[in-house]
């Protein structure tokens, strides 16, 4: 049986040499894989195997892996010539360049006569020689630095730099290793318990993350020297931006386990977080214990909560499932029923973002609930938690479930649905409204009805047990119960949505309506609360198109909304984005076919009537007025969301402005495509569709150097290609496309970038639309495209894509055939592979007679240019194109006699020039015969210019 079993791995060690000689490299690594895995622990050539997959692996630069194996192997045969050779190219690789000379050192005392080996030791002995010289000259600096900055008798200006210096040192990994051998966490544990001034703590809090950045030997260092908690200490605060540099200090430190980076296409190692799964568990744990501490500030807590939010979802850290186990849901919820205005003894410190973060990480983690069994579980530790509120009899126990309620209508909103159907939910919420001598409870349950309409059965139970309960609270002398009454009031009277024909309270009710949220948004002295409740309110009623133009025209009242965002109270958003997406109709609308109208007239089913003041001229007016009022400030301020609805919401808005293209500039100018980048990248298919089609709107209108600059404009290149998908529609293709045609005329890097997204390919398959506007602006995106060396080979390749460019460059459209013939040009001045791949399209003379008679100037000048080049290249290509009629096209062209064409005569005349040397034609100096005459193509030219003339006259 072994015997068998010993065959059976050498023949898959056989099989994966041969796969590596075809060089096919994840063959290769299977099939060496199936030989370790069949072989065991005892078979012979157990290190070979080994040692060959390292090889694999380093041809598909995997160095970790290569490392990895060939220290099994190494284990397993010491000082194995090709073992070590190979693991001195994975560190290398790695760049642990010292290692890998002492490596290197090992494999040539074994095998003396290797050349590779010899090449790579004067290699890495430059490099390793090059790094202590620059080890001591950092050494220095960083020695100098350190004795500036924590020295408390020096300046504290001084200071200041020293340490905003040691953080810009600690970007190097060399100087990240000296500052952690110089003990560097122990020194700031030590400052910051003694330390007042803020900029110093806060380079010190980045310093650490900085340190930590890509490292798990000086993460581990740092956990080992000052422990979890010490993070949990520095992030108690109640100045943002310490929290900020604390929570990015500490997703540092999880990245560095997990090889996550802070991008949004960033995605963890798996091999990683298998390694330190132990690690990013007690850390995520530690984290969310802290979410329900009494004492941390309520800054600290919203931190924390949104550093689990961010690592929940499978693409993270995929934990998900991990949280509910350990009753995250609980603490979750805990936050969640909390109330900034009602203090008891073991109250948390709380911000009003507090609830809407906690909320966002509900429906976070539900959306990771992806089959039946997680859900249910999910399901039943809230109810748990509900169950065990209800039973309390103090009244605490009922504000806060009810509280928690609406908090799940905010959130996981299928959830919040299924707990307030549970039996004498609904009837003990419309009692607590009913509750005329406290305050407090009329306050909660208002707020939970708003949450509970949502849907439209629950608004029709609402309307019609509810109703006369809100319009009795209403009348309550206390403001903050009338304006929540109000907008309960709002909610239900919009519940009919866009279709003007609906209206559930009388006519006039919904401006009424409005006018009283208007009065509670601009009248001075409101305290933010009130505000945000009546945005709320105008975020219903402006589903009517009254009601939208008698707003856009209060200039006072849309100050008021955007004055409510700065801050970036996350609370606010829902209220004053959805009001904006009504008033700019950036809604998701159904289209109509005309079939089905008639259809459903048949039927006698209702049909939907749009309001003649939703007209497309009302709602541009809007979207102008909006603009320039500066809502670009609130969407930016709104954007830092974590919620994917939320991020749809801004991305809509943020779309129907960049549909004006005089507004563009100011989107551009107020921070706008900025903030659009992670919209596009991240959130909700719809929503990243919204930001990426803004994004093509500003690419097309402004420079691209202005709208993006620096890295950015590297970083909107994915989120354009993302349109040219068959899910976007035509137009979203077309812009995208005018936008990486501007981009790519930029700069090489731009080219490359869109090269790598796979970007030439899904523009070259618009090239084939039957579509005239997408083939013109697919040509003319790759004509920028071709001036990259890269797309040259491209074209050079066993391809039609030169043959494809010829025979567009006929086209009708002349801005299609402008772009081709441009492209075409390009190519056969760098390319004699290109000159030649246009002799081999069948019908490459009728082509270049079109180029030579073109009517647009244009294409002229352009397609003789792509004639030079190709008389350029050589003897064989002049003698073939002159064995046509091309010479006396040419000689014609020389001659013509209109300034319009003076650049494609001095091309021609080139040509004839060029010729000469290859003496196909007599030098013009010799030629005693008259000029050639003008060719029939250019008579006929000429004639239908002068008949068109006469039908004009």
């Amino acid at each position: 049986m072994m015997g068998e079993l010993i065959d059976e791995a050498l023949v898959y060690k056989e099989k994966g040499n041969e796969a590596f000689k075809a060089g096919d490299w994840q063959r290769a690594i299977s099939q060496y894989s199936q030989a370790i895995k069949v072989g065991g622990e005892h078979h012979k050539d157990r290190s070979v195997f080994y040692k060959n997959r390292a090889a694999c692996y380093l041809k598909t630069l995997d160095f970790r892996r290569a490392e990895k194996d060939c220290q099994v192997a190494l284990e397993i045969t010491p000082s194995d010539p090709k073992s070590l050779f190979r693991k001195a190219q994975a560190l290398e690789g790695l760049e642990k360049f010292e290692e890998a000379y002492k490596t290197a050192r090992d494999a040539w005392n074994t095998d003396p006569n290797n050349k590779a080996l010899q090449q790579m030791l004067e290699r890495l002995h430059t490099v390793v020689q090059e790094r202590v010289t620059q080890h001591n000259l950092t050494s220095n600096k960083v020695t100098k630095m350190l004795q500036l900055a924590f020295d408390f008798t020096q300046p504290t200006d001084k200071r200041i730099t020293a340490m905003n210096n040691i953080h810009v040192l600690a970007r190097d990994s060399v100087a990240a290793d000296i500052l952690c051998k110089e003990g560097i966490f122990g020194r700031i544990q030590r400052l910051l318990k003694v330390e007042k001034n803020k900029d110093i703590i806060l380079s010190a809090i980045r310093i650490v993350g900085e340190v930590c950045n890509k490292s798990v030997e000086r993460t581990q260092a740092v956990l080992k020297e000052v422990g979890i908690p010490w993070f949990l200490e520095i992030i108690d605060s109640t100045e943002e931006e310490r929290v900020t540099a604390a929570q990015h200090c500490m997703q540092t430190i999880l990245n560095s386990f997990s090889g996550l980076e802070n991008k949004t296409e960033s995605k963890p190692v798996k091999e990683l977080c298998d390694q330190h799964q132990k690690e990013i568990d007690t850390l995520l744990s530690c984290l969310l214990y802290s979410v329900t501490n009494p004492t941390i500030s309520g800054l600290a807590r919203d931190a924390i909560i949104q550093l689990i939010t961010r690592n929940v979802h499978y693409t993270t850290l995929s934990w998900a499932e991990r949280l509910v186990e350990l009753r995250g849901l609980w603490r979750m919820l805990e936050v969640c029923s909390e109330l900034e205005e009602y203090k008891y003894e073991s109250a948390m410190n709380i911000t009003p973002s507090s609830r809407t973060i906690a909320a966002v990480c509900l429906a976070r983690v539900y959306e990771n609930m992806y089959y039946d069994a997680a859900k249910e579980r999910f399901l039943t530790q809230i109810d748990e938690y509900v169950k065990d509120k209800l039973l309390a009899p103090d009244l605490e126990s009922k504000v806060r479930v009810t509280v928690a309620i609406t908090s799940l209508l905010l959130g996981p909103l299928d959830v919040g649905n299924t707990i307030i159907s549970r039996e004498g939910i609904l009837q003990m919420i419309l009692a607590m409204a009913s509750m005329e001598d406290d305050e407090l409870q009329q306050k909660v349950a208002c707020e939970c009805l708003i949450a509970a309409a949502s849907k439209k059965d629950k608004a029709k139970a609402i309307i019609s047990q509810g109703i006369d309960i809100l319009k009795k609270l209403y009348t309550s002398k206390n403001e903050g119960i009338r304006v929540r009454a109000l907008v309960g009031l709002c909610k239900l009277g919009s519940s009919g949505g866009l279709d003007a024909s609906i209206r559930p309270f009388a006519d006039g009710s919904t401006k009424k309506l409005a006018e009283a949220c208007r009065r509670f948004l601009v009248k001075p002295g409101k305290d933010k609360d009130i505000r945000k409740w009546a945005a709320e309110g105008l975020s219903y009623l402006t589903l009517d198109a009254e009601v939208k133009e008698k707003l856009i025209e209060d200039r006072p009242a849309i100050q008021a909304l955007i004055e409510l965002t700065k801050g970036g109270d996350q609370s606010v958003l829902y209220g004053v984005v959805t009001t904006f997406v009504n008033l700019c109709n950036a809604y998701e609308t159904q289209e109509m076919l005309p079939e089905m109208l008639e259809l459903a007239k048949f039927a006698k089913h209702h049909i939907p009537e749009e309001h003649e003041l939703d007209d497309p001229d009302f709602v541009s007016k809007r979207v102008s007025i909006l603009g320039n009022e500066g809502i670009t400030t609130a969407l930016v301020a709104l954007s830092k969301t974590d919620s994917d609805n939320s991020k749809e919401l801004i991305a809509r808005v943020f779309n129907a402005l960049c549909g004006l293209q005089e507004i563009r500039g100011k989107v551009v100018q107020h921070g706008g495509a900025k903030a659009l980048l992670p919209l596009a990248l991240q959130g909700t298919a719809k929503g990243k569709r919204q930001a990426g089609q803004a994004l093509s709107r500003i690419g097309i209108t402004i420079n691209p150097e202005v709208a993006f600059p620096g890295q950015r404009s590297l970083e909107v290149v994915r989120p354009l290609i993302n349109q040219l998908h068959q899910d976007c529609n035509a137009l979203e293709n077309f812009e995208a496309m005018l936008a990486l045609c501007n981009l790519a005329s930029q700069s090489e890097s731009i080219r490359q970038r869109i090269l790598n997204e796979q970007g030439l390919t899904r523009i070259e398959m618009y090239l084939m639309e039957d579509h005239q506007m997408l083939t013109r602006a697919a040509t003319q995106c790759i004509c920028n495209l071709v001036m990259s060396p890269d797309v040259v080979k491209l074209h050079e390749k066993e391809n039609d894509r030169v043959k494809f460019l010829a025979l567009l460059s006929e086209e009708e459209d002349e801005e299609t055939s402008v772009a081709a013939s441009g492209a075409l040009a390009i190519l056969t001045s760098t390319s004699e592979i290109c000159c030649k791949k246009i002799l081999e399209v069948k019908s490459w003379l009728d082509i270049l007679h079109t180029w030579i008679a073109n009517p647009s100037p244009q294409v002229q000048h352009r397609g003789v240019v792509t004639i030079l080049n190709m008389i350029n290249t050589g003897k064989e290509i002049t003698e073939k194109l002159f064995q046509t009629d091309i010479m006396e096209l040419l000689m014609g062209l020389s001659q013509l006699p209109d300034d319009t064409r003076a650049k494609a005569r001095e091309m021609a005349q080139k040509c004839l020039k060029a010729a000469e040397k290859y003496k196909l034609i007599a030098k013009s100096d010799e030629a005693e015969s008259p000029p050639a005459p003008i060719p029939d193509v250019f008579k006929e030219e000429e004639e239908r210019q002068r008949l068109e003339e006469a039908e004009q006259e």
